[in-house]
């Protein structure tokens, strides 16, 4: 089934961050892991693997409306702290949700619904838990403070 041209562009640039976000997540859960903070490291594994499902998603999409997925990933922004780490996870997290937003806008203009619904359920997925828990974890650090949430953050099961 032959896609519209600007809803496949719109794909592929969504893949495009989709990558980015789970390249970003991947290097971090290493990162956080390499920190000694297993709990922490988990959870952000766990976000890695919901991003490969939506970038799954996008490709199988694409590929279905007859174009070519582009994979090469948006450019990543390495954190140098924990804080530093969710703080540029949520900014990759609250880019996809405003592009996402545009593209289910345009997907309802060019009336391919079924490409809104499956945008829909991705939106669902980054704002109430990707950018939520994020946020969240920002903030129990201010609450906290930083050693706390460190501490808190140290063992072996997930977190969060």
């Amino acid at each position: 089934m032959k896609g519209n041209p600007n809803v496949l562009s719109t794909l592929n640039a969504l893949l495009a961050d989709e990558l980015a976000a789970r390249d970003q997540y991947f290097i971090h859960s290493r990162m956080l892991d390499d920190w000694g903070l297993q709990r922490a490291a988990a959870r952000i594994a766990h976000e890695m693997e919901d991003e490969t499902a939506h970038a799954d998603a996008l490709i199988r999409r694409i590929l279905f409306l007859e174009g070519t997925p582009q994979m090469t990933p948006g450019a990543l922004t390495v954190g140098t702290d924990l804080p530093d780490v969710f703080a540029k996870d949520l900014a990759v997290e609250l880019r996809v949700v405003d592009n996402l937003r545009a593209a289910i806008a345009l997907c309802e203009q060019e009336r391919d619904y079924v490409t809104r619904e499956m945008l829909e359920q991705m939106l669902d997925d980054t704002e109430e838990d990707h950018a939520h828990w994020l946020e969240q974890q920002l903030g129990l650090i201010r609450m906290v403070g930083l050693q706390n949430y460190l501490q808190s953050q140290m063992g072996g099961s997930p977190g969060g």
